[in-house]
């Protein structure tokens, strides 16, 4: 058995080198390195900013709200707007390229978002199972449903993510039509969500800032991979220095908070839904990608560093999807135990045991991604996927697909804490098989 164990792993590496050794000459190995990195620095900053405890049953809680100090330093940890400004880029040429073997915008998204649900739906499948048994074996439910909640928080990231997958080939058409305008316009409806908000004006503006913030920073990587944001000093210094400007004056001078990410009791928040502020960071950041472009992409021409990358990024939603898994496995081994002792946080024993958490994290984390990263490998557009009914009626039902795995996953982030979500996996799981459906059955 130990011996199957060890197999894989070799396996995998070996594919791994041979996949790196076959990097075509022309792709742009930048933005895979943005990927790997924006992903590394998400799961060490949840990894450094999550508090679990145990006093005869567990609590959670956040390092932001307790050291105050801490929360300039999620301007360096808050990168996900990195990880939308990277998938503008890729989907728009991935859905030209598939255009361009005769495919349709449907059965790009078919095949485009399988390696989104299928590591989503094992990670589900296994959390239910995990609950059902913590139930049988006597855990009560407010329990079991906050280690779920804290296992599923990444899942915010696929809803807003399949919305913007779902409609590139409007905003790559929309790009065309009026460049660089559509994603002001998107920003400024932004701010006029923030404004509604600010004045505790009616919430549903204010919370579409959920879509349009992230479909603003998405729209940024289609300008950058259709030559509207070449990567010179003379576009990536201004929009750079003019980013940290703007994010400086709306925290420090603005109404907005300081923290990145959302710091419970704050009326308002820079992630619930995104605000100005965080789009600020989205341009500094997107300054930053340009700036750096061509001595990364110089880099990466070594096979060990791009063998790295690409290591990554064959597990990445693995890693980003199980990485709060991880901490629950690592809390219930450890603190009702007694192995890892619980002193307050902030003082100097919490701030010593940092890194010991951290290798436990990442030790438990290692064997999850052994275990569930060949899903995601596994994963990819699928051959033939445009079949003869790639129509309105097919278009219509990946689209029904979408809006019950993204509803699904909505409502069990408004479920949770309080209830397991059983009608929500349920919707969820609907979805996702629809989609696995019409990319399996291209005729259908």
């Amino acid at each position: 058995m130990c011996e199957v164990l060890l197999r894989r792993p070799r396996a995998a590496v070996r594919a791994i080198r041979l996949t790196a050794e076959r990097t075509p000459p022309h792709r742009d190995r930048h933005l895979d390195l943005l990927r790997a990195v924006a992903i590394t620095a998400v799961v060490l900053g949840h990894w450094l900013a999550v508090v679990v405890t145990y006093h005869g049953g567990f609590g959670g809680d956040t390092v932001l709200a307790v050291l105050p100090w801490a929360r300039p330093l999620t301007w360096a940890f808050q990168v996900m707007p990195v990880f939308f400004l990277v998938g503008g880029f890729v989907n728009a040429a991935s859905l030209d390229s598939h255009r361009r073997r005769g495919g349709t915008a449907t059965g790009w998204f078919l095949g485009r978002t399988d390696r989104l649900i299928r590591p989503t739906t094992a990670l589900l499948l296994t959390l239910s199972a995990a609950a059902l048994l913590a139930l049988l074996l006597g855990a009560g439910e407010g329990t079991v449903a906050t280690a779920v909640w804290l296992a599923v928080m990444p899942l915010w990231f696929l809803v807003a993510y399949l919305a913007v997958v779902l409609l590139t080939p409007v905003m790559l058409a929309l790009h065309r039509r009026a460049g660089l305008a559509v994603p002001v316009v998107l920003a400024a409806l932004v701010g006029l969500g923030d404004a509604v908000r600010i004045r505790s004006g009616p919430p549903l503006l204010g919370q579409a800032g959920f879509l349009f913030a992230w479909l603003a920073i998405h729209q940024l990587g289609i300008a950058w991979r259709e030559g509207a944001l070449p990567a010179r000093r003379t576009v990536a210094l201004p929009m750079a220095a003019g980013g940290i400007a703007a994010l400086v004056l709306l925290t420090v001078a603005g109404p907005y908070p300081v923290s990145m990410v959302a710091v419970p009791g704050e009326r308002l928040q820079n992630t619930s839904p995104p605000t100005l502020a965080l789009l600020a960071l989205a341009t500094a950041q997107t300054g930053l990608a340009l700036l750096l472009h061509d001595p990364a992409d110089r880099w990466l021409r070594r096979a060990r560093p791009w063998t790295v990358v690409v290591g990554v990024n064959s597990v990445i939603m693995t890693v980003f999807l199980w990485h709060l898994t991880a901490v629950v496995v690592a809390a219930v081994a450890l603190y009702p135990t007694g192995l890892l002792p619980q002193p307050p946080v902030g003082s100097v024993p919490w701030l010593l045991l940092r890194l010991p958490w951290l290798a436990c994290l990442l030790v438990v984390l290692t064997v999850l991604v052994a275990v569930f990263g060949r899903i995601e490998r596994r994963a990819g557009p699928v051959p033939g996927v445009d079949g003869p009914a790639s129509g309105v009626p097919r278009a219509v039902a990946a689209v029904a697909g979408a809006a019950l795995a993204a509803g699904g996953l909505l409502g069990a982030a408004v479920t949770l804490p309080a209830r397991l979500p059983v009608p929500m996996l349920l919707a969820y799981l609907a979805g996702a098989g629809l989609l696995r459906f019409l990319r399996r059955r291209p005729g259908s």
